[in-house]
């Protein structure tokens, strides 16, 4: 029986974004092959149906199966260790713990545990913590409880910097993404552009979801607990800016946004939407940009999982050498765009 503490969905994720920062928090096993791997193991990813994940190589021994010889699942690096180890003190904390303290527990000097920790996991040790504490002040904030006792629990000494750090993330809790969108109202609408038809989604928070050529069945797969509502006069107005955005793509940051992944998958959002305008980036030039330059494949992955197409441009990375690359929506609409803001 799978374990029961692994969410199979934010598991299969992390695998298909080969998410290094997940590696020693569970194993892959592959039963076709008789194998199990590392999340971010660099093989071919199998059929869902294929998998099952397990706690550790050993759990995933006693059902019969043996390490893969590439990834070496059972060696689990220093570096590993002690990003695990600073994980689960900042979790047992609540709260940002100092970098000097994270880094003399595993013998590292701060600056040097700083690199190692954002290339596992594409955050410092204080952002990462800080996403933890936000996460789970969205998580209590959905209950019936107070609204300061939850901002408490959360680990924030005060509700201002709560307000503080969480300001332009809540929306959508990572248990809502995770549950298909349940408890969310999800307002939506399919406009007629310059780029064909285009799906516009929103929750309160900002744009869930901006595709071309998908309706309304596309949101009840992807949000299939979620209420969807057609259209709505605050959603019209920010319509209305989305449209305009993406007839005259520049500067969207002042578009609000609705969007969750994995830690390296938000990661690599970000750095999409720090491209500017009228330029592009290869996939290695993101890879390093985030501080994982050989996780070239991982990342082309991530800008694959956007779901919010232009407001965070993954159009705007190309492959080494000028190609266009792939395109979620046809390489017509991506050259079409980036014609756009050339000029």
């Amino acid at each position: 029986m799978m374990q029961t503490m692994i969410d199979a969905d934010e598991a299969w994720t992390a695998v298909l974004a080969r998410d290094r920062a997940s590696d020693g928090r569970f194993v892959t096993g592959v039963l076709t092959t008789g194998i199990y791997c590392r999340p971010s193991c660099a093989a071919r990813h199998p059929r869902r149906e294929n998998v099952r994940f397990f706690a550790d190589g050993a759990a995933a021994r006693a059902e019969g199966l043996r390490p893969c010889l590439r990834c070496s699942p059972d060696d689990v690096s220093r570096d590993e260790r002690a990003v695990l180890a600073a994980i689960a003190a900042i979790k047992a904390a609540g709260q940002p713990l100092a970098l000097a303290d994270l880094a003399g527990e595993e013998g590292y000097s701060p600056a040097h545990f700083q690199r190692v920790f954002k290339r596992h996991t594409g955050l410092s040790p204080a952002a990462y913590a800080r996403a933890l504490m936000a996460e789970r002040a969205a998580d209590a904030l959905t209950g019936e409880g107070n609204v300061t006792g939850a901002i408490y629990a959360a680990g924030y000494s005060a509700p201002s910097r709560f307000y503080e750090g969480t300001q332009g993330r809540l929306g959508m809790t990572p248990s809502a993404w995770a549950n298909g969108g349940r408890g969310a109202t999800i307002h939506w609408a399919v406009v007629d552009t310059s780029l064909g038809r285009m799906l516009v989604a929103a929750t309160a928070k900002g744009v869930c979801r901006l595709s071309f050529n998908e309706g309304r069945e596309a949101l009840e797969t992807r949000f299939p607990q979620a209420e969807l509502v057609e259209s709505g006069a605050d959603f019209e107005r920010l319509l209305a800016q989305v449209v305009a955005a993406v007839e005259a793509p520049g500067d969207f940051a002042h578009i609000p946004l609705d969007v969750k992944g994995t830690a390296f998958q938000e990661a690599v959002w970000r750095e999409l939407q720090r491209i500017p305008s009228g330029e592009t980036r290869t996939y290695a030039q993101l890879a390093s940009a985030v501080g994982r330059p050989k996780a070239v494949r991982a990342a082309g992955s991530a800008n694959g999982a956007n779901n919010v197409a232009v407001l965070i441009p993954c159009h705007r990375v190309i492959r080494t050498g000028g190609n266009l690359g792939g395109y979620a929506y046809g390489l017509e609409i991506k050259r079409k765009l980036l014609e756009k803001e050339a000029k």
